[in-house]
């Protein structure tokens, strides 16, 4: 079975210009080998700026140059920070920026060191127990042998075949020839990364119950013909659309670990700016994009600094009780609120710098980490967010707490 080419699996972005002798992209199984280099863990890259260029040459609108969109940016930066929050779900109107912010994003995730050679890209030091290449790696040194690859963040078409999705077994080579030969599919791409879904809520039903195994698990399992598979898959899943267009299912909406609803600005100045960025950008690409290089560039070091700040940042007792009382408040099922409520108050302690969680952190998050969570209330026609505001200002208090 010949091997995907890059142009078909639409992953963002890819450097613009690799270092001479060094694989950039993920290995495909029974490619060409590794600079001997590298396979003996000797290759150390620099990291690398953050990419204006798309794998076609089609410039990337700067993440910094986006306009307003507070709550949108914020909740995709908590995800740079701390990936197991769990998805963001970003519903809202057409044309306010939902893609262009997620395709940015992109371009500030810093590097990820990756074993080399292995094909889901695994950790070195902390490889998967699923991942077959990993596991029949001898103890030593070829196991921590590491190449520095981007952060994949990898589009799933709404028209995508489920081979495509999940990965495809050549089942002629295994049963002429006895070999288990496995084509990674994009879950296998977005191992480590982001998989990202635009117009999830038309997303094909079997497609949703992959995701929903994989978003479970960890694992992606593929079984053709007797035949099993299994490899990691841990990503964060990215999902937008129109509301308009059709609900998501509660299962799926549950795996998404934040969610929030962006609007069309009713601001004269605000709309006039959107509009002012986006024509010099399309006049200009390149040059627009120099002129926010720095500030990319400054919010990925923040993130860097903020993912090395986490480890050490303890909850007060007051923020683990405010944040149970405000899910009791809202009767969200299971425990699944306060744990993402939590996860998204360190994550944004880390990101301002503080020195503990605080009260003010779970404040901040609480709208888009509980507001998909709720029951519909037939006798309140308010949208969610608004009783999630209500809930949150009866037990906080009136005062807010700026991002």
């Amino acid at each position: 079975m010949a091997p995907l080419k890059t142009s078909q699996l639409n992953i963002l972005p890819r450097p613009a210009h690799p270092e001479p002798g060094m694989d950039h992209g993920r290995p495909e199984p029974g490619g060409e080998r590794l600079p001997r280099a590298v396979a003996h863990g000797r290759l150390r890259a620099r990291a690398p700026e953050p990419q204006t260029e798309a794998p076609r040459g089609r410039a990337l609108y700067p993440f910094s140059a986006i306009v307003a969109q507070e709550a949108m940016k914020t909740a995709l930066l908590l995800t740079t920070v701390d990936p197991t929050i769990g998805g963001v779900l970003i519903f809202g109107d057409r044309g306010t920026g939902k893609s262009t912010a997620i395709r940015a994003l992109a371009a500030l995730l810093p590097p990820m060191r990756a074993v080399a050679g292995c094909p889901y890209a695994c950790e070195p030091g902390r490889p998967a127990d699923s991942c077959e290449h990993c596991r029949g790696l001898k103890s030593g040194k070829s196991i921590e042998a590491s190449i520095e690859l981007p952060v994949p963040v990898v589009d799933l078409p709404l028209g995508a075949t489920e081979d495509r999705v999940v990965g495809a077994l050549d089942l002629e080579k295994a049963l002429a020839r006895g070999e288990k030969a496995f084509q990674p599919g994009l879950l296998a791409k977005a191992h480590r990364g982001y998989l990202y879904i635009d117009e999830v809520n038309l997303l094909e039903d079997h497609l949703v119950d992959v995701l929903l195994d994989v978003a479970a698990s960890g694992e992606n399992v593929v079984e053709r013909e007797g035949l099993s598979i299994r490899h990691p898959a841990r990503f964060v899943l990215i999902g937008s659309g129109n509301p308009e267009e059709g609900e998501l299912r509660p299962q799926l909406l549950d795996r998404f670990g934040l969610s929030l609803d962006v609007v069309t600005p009713t601001d004269l100045e605000t709309r006039i700016e959107v509009i002012r960025r986006r024509d010099a950008f399309d006049r200009d690409p390149q040059g627009f994009c120099q002129q926010w290089k720095a500030k990319d560039v400054a919010l990925r070091r923040r993130i860097a600094a903020a993912r090395r700040r986490l480890p050490m940042l303890a909850v007060s007792e007051e923020a683990l009780r405010r944040a149970t009382e405000l899910c009791l408040a809202l009767g969200t099922d299971g425990l699944r609120g306060e744990l993402t409520l939590i996860r998204a108050a360190r994550a944004m302690a880390a990101w301002q710098g503080a020195s503990a969680v605080e009260a003010g952190h779970v404040k901040a998050v609480g709208v888009m980490a509980l507001q998909h969570r709720l029951r519909r209330n037939p006798l309140d026609e308010a949208r969610a967010a608004v009783r999630v505001e209500r809930a949150i200002e009866d037990i906080f208090g009136p005062e807010k707490v700026a991002p």
